[in-house]
């Protein structure tokens, strides 16, 4: 996929209504849990930001990096994500929240990314957390400097891999927490992409797969 016309084709979808739901629940754990959406939503949910980050390599095709979480006690231990987390109270908002976490994850200067927009909110139940995805970019390939406290491994994915749908599947996940549950997911770099993450891309693919633009 060419980055230039990756990021003129998103600057033109973002502006569109997102699938939302219906896109997020073609990668959602089985079977699928409406009250994901719906009932399960505690109002006292915590906030947080993560962001899908764009670039392109010296050949000038497009790249997303997911980071893999350390081993840790707690629910998303070794799981492969966006870089990401909570929302601090000096944060204006939480596309400040988005650009500091990722700085701080994977030392790519928050001042030259440029944001395009934002997917939709997702609720984490097992976190208590309301996620917001952006989507941003940068002109160059940057040059990574991964937090080792906060990150194993830095997967840079082609997104053309994304938009394969071979790398979809379908398989038995083992949680943190040691259960088991039947889940997709996306097998990148012989990762399992899966859960939140799993279902912000399922929008992401659904948006470019459905909407003509």
């Amino acid at each position: 996929m060419e980055f230039d016309k990756l990021i003129r084709k998103l600057e033109k979808a973002l502006k569109e209504p997102l699938p939302g739901r219906e896109g997020q629940i073609t990668m959602a754990p089985l079977p699928v849990d409406e009250e994901r959406f719906i009932q399960s939503i505690r109002t006292d949910y915590r906030k947080g930001a993560v962001l899908m980050l764009f670039y392109p390599d010296m050949q000038k095709q497009a790249f997303v990096p997911f980071i893999k979480r350390p081993t840790y006690p707690g629910v998303h231990s070794g799981q492969i994500a966006f870089p990401g987390g909570k929302m601090e109270e000096s944060d204006a908002d939480l596309s400040v929240t988005a650009l500091r976490e990722t700085e701080e994850e994977i030392g790519v200067d928050a001042s030259k990314i440029q944001l395009l927009g934002k997917l939709s909110d997702l609720y984490i139940p097992p976190s208590n957390f309301m996620v917001s995805p952006f989507v941003g970019f940068t002109l160059e390939q940057p040059e990574f400097n991964p937090d080792p406290e906060e990150v194993v491994r830095i997967i840079n994915c082609p997104v053309g891999t994304l938009l394969d749908k071979s790398v979809r599947k379908t398989g038995m996940i083992q949680g943190s927490g040691g259960y088991r549950l039947q889940a997709p997911y996306f097998d990148i770099e012989s990762e399992m992409v899966w859960g939140a993450t799993a279902m912000m891309l399922g929008e992401f693919t659904y948006l470019w797969e459905k909407l003509d633009f």
